[in-house]
C-alpha cells in the first residue's frame, strides 16, 4: 500500500477552484483505491508521496524533511494567472511570484491541470520531464443532469419563469473573471436573465474589490448574485441555466466548466489559445463583448441551435469524468512510488 499525504489548505476558502479539485481528487481516491492507497491530511508521517496542492510557506518548510518521499506539486496557479484576481504592492507581489516558483521547484515532480503551462514552466527553469498533465473531473454524483421536471421546480424556487432565457457565470467576482462583461450584458440584454454564482473568497485583497462590491450590492435588475454557493448547491444552478458563460481573460482548466459539461449545460467562453489543447470544439466561441452579444442574440432568439452544444458538453463531460481520470492517477502514482 502506497502512503500519501495530502497538503491542503483549499478547503477553507470557499468558491475557488484549487478547492473543488482537491476535494473531488481526495473523493476518488477514496471511491476507488482504498486498498491501494493509504491516505494523510497535512501529517509529517513518513510517506511514500507527499503531495502538495497548495503552497503554504509551513508546507514548504516542510519540503526540508527527511520522510517526505516523492515530492510532489500540484500546478492550479502560475503568479500570471493572479494577474487580476488579487492586489498585492509590487514589492509583495515580486517576493509572491519568487516563492511560488521557488516552491515548485523544490518538487520532485509537478501535475499541470493544462498541457499549455508544460512550455511555461519549462521557460522558467523546470525540466519537462519533472512535468506531467493529468486533467481536472468531477463526481457525476455531485454534478449531474437534472430531469426537466426538476429543472422547472428549481426555476419556480429562484422566481424563474419557464420562457425565460437565463446565462449562468459561476466563479469569484475579479477582473480575471471578465465579470465586467458580464455584467455589461445584463445591461445590454434586459429581457434576459443572468445570474453570477459566486463571491469575494479572497475578501478585500481581490482585485478591484471597492468596484465590484459595488456593483454586488446595486446590480441591473436583471442580474442575481448568489453570493458563495455550496458545490451541493451550484448544481441546482447550472441545471436552469440555458447558457453557462465563462467570459475570463486567463485561467488553467476551471472546474466550472467542467460542471456545466457534467449537468448538460451549453457553454459560452471567450476564445482562449490555452483552451485549444483541452476543450476544443466543445464550447460557444467568442473573442470579446462584440461576438458575444451577437451569439447571445442569436441564442435568444433560436434558442434550438443550443442543443448541438448540450450533446457536446455531455461529451465532454464522458471524456473529463472522474472514472476516466482515476486510472490515470492510479498508475501515475504508482510509477512516482517507484522512484522514491
Amino acid at each position: 500500500m502506497i502512503k500519501i499525504t495530502m497538503f491542503s489548505s483549499a478547503d477553507k476558502v470557499k468558491g475557488q477552484g484549487v478547492g473543488s479539485a482537491y476535494i473531488e481528487l481526495l473523493a476518488m481516491l477514496k471511491k476507488y483505491f482504498s486498498k491501494e492507497f493509504s491516505i494523510e491530511i497535512n501529517t509529517c508521517k513518513a510517506a511514500d508521496i507527499s503531495h502538495y496542492h497548495t503552497v503554504d510557506f509551513l508546507y514548504y518548510l516542510s519540503t526540508f524533511l527527511w520522510n517526505r518521499g516523492v515530492k510532489l506539486g500540484y500546478v492550479h496557479f502560475l503568479p500570471e494567472t493572479l494577474e487580476g484576481s488579487i492586489k498585492l504592492i509590487p514589492f509583495v507581489q515580486q517576493i509572491f511570484n519568487w516563492y511560488v516558483l521557488s516552491f515548485y521547484k523544490r518538487m520532485d515532480h509537478l501535475v499541470v491541470v493544462n498541457p499549455s503551462f508544460i512550455e511555461k514552466l519549462v521557460a522558467l527553469g523546470v525540466s519537462e520531464e519533472k512535468i506531467t498533465y493529468i486533467p481536472n473531473f468531477v463526481s457525476p454524483k455531485v454534478f449531474y443532469e437534472a430531469t426537466e421536471e426538476t429543472k422547472t421546480k428549481w426555476r419556480e424556487e429562484e422566481n424563474l419563469l419557464p420562457e425565460d432565457f437565463v446565462v449562468l457565470g459561476v466563479g469569484q467576482i475579479q477582473q480575471r473573471k471578465g465579470i465586467d462583461d458580464f455584467v455589461q450584458l445584463a445591461i445590454q440584454n434586459p429581457e434576459v436573465q443572468f445570474i453570477w454564482a459566486g463571491g469575494f473568497s479572497f475578501g478585500k485583497i481581490t482585485d478591484g474589490y471597492q468596484k465590484y462590491q459595488k456593483i454586488y450590492e446595486n446590480p441591473p435588475k436583471n442580474l442575481r448574485f448568489t453570493g458563495i454557493v455550496e458545490r451541493e448547491e451550484i448544481v441546482k444552478y447550472y441545471n436552469m441555466a440555458d447558457l453557462f458563460l465563462l467570459p475570463s481573460y486567463n485561467e488553467l482548466f476551471p472546474m466550472s466548466i467542467l460542471e456545466a459539461f457534467s449537468c448538460g449545460t451549453p457553454v459560452m467562453l471567450r476564445n482562449l489559445e490555452l483552451y485549444d489543447s483541452i476543450l476544443k470544439e466543445t464550447f460557444i466561441t467568442a473573442d470579446d463583448i462584440t461576438e458575444m452579444q451577437e451569439k447571445l442574440t442569436h441564442l435568444v432568439k433560436s434558442p434550438d441551435e443550443l442543443l448541438s452544444f448540450k450533446e457536446k458538453s455531455r461529451a465532454a463531460a464522458k471524456k473529463y469524468s472522474e472514472e476516466s481520470c482515476a486510472a490515470t492517477w492510479l498508475d501515475f502514482y504508482t510509477e512516482l512510488e517507484k522512484k522514491k
